[in-house]
């Protein structure tokens, strides 16, 4: 199982920055094992501790905002309002998730004030990863993936819009 949580961290950079235009440039995608009795599943618990890459000079997470505590909330809600209740002794499903950044991605950009038509530019990327895996068989049965440009020094308001748009998207794909 820890391959497929490493896995799934390979691929992973962070939102920050929510709303329609606060939100249009965030992208999901989402994976589902199709074997799987998700009506079956009614209990959950955290499977270790995942966290986000420090950013001790707040470019892209204010000083002060917990961004692993703001994702586990909205996971949390999500889980629960699917009627799903915690459980640290006997859960159904693991649940995890992992973020992180590359503010040193490129991108090619359209600039129409230029006689260049396309300019390579530095684009911050993030990605927030989300994965549950059956308690019993330590098989993933979901995953969601999330990614976005960052947003350089946002305010605390505007990242726990775009997670909540960002988890909230998700779910709504998994199967009920």
């Amino acid at each position: 199982m820890k391959k497929y949580i490493l896995a799934f961290a390979a691929t992973l950079l962070l939102l920050t920055g929510c709303a329609s235009s606060v939100t249009k440039d965030i992208k999901v995608t989402t994976e589902t094992d199709p074997k799987a009795n998700y009506s079956g599943y009614k209990s959950f618990k955290w499977l270790g501790s995942a966290s986000i890459i420090y950013d001790p000079l707040g470019k892209w997470e204010p000083p002060q905002f917990d961004a692993d505590a703001e994702i586990k909330f909205h996971i949390t809600n999500e889980l629960r309002n699917r009627g799903m209740v915690e459980d640290s002794v006997d859960p159904d499903l693991l649940v995890t998730f992992a973020a992180g950044i590359d503010m040193e991605n490129m991108d090619l950009e359209i600039s129409e004030d230029s006689d260049l038509k396309e300019t390579l530019t530095n684009v911050p990327l993030g990605a927030l990863t989300i994965a549950l895996v059956d308690a019993r068989t330590s098989v993933v049965i979901w995953t969601g993936i999330a990614t976005a440009e960052i947003q350089q020094s946002p305010d605390q308001e505007v990242i726990k819009k775009r997670l909540e748009y960002a988890v909230s998207t998700m779910f709504k794909q998994l199967p009920k």
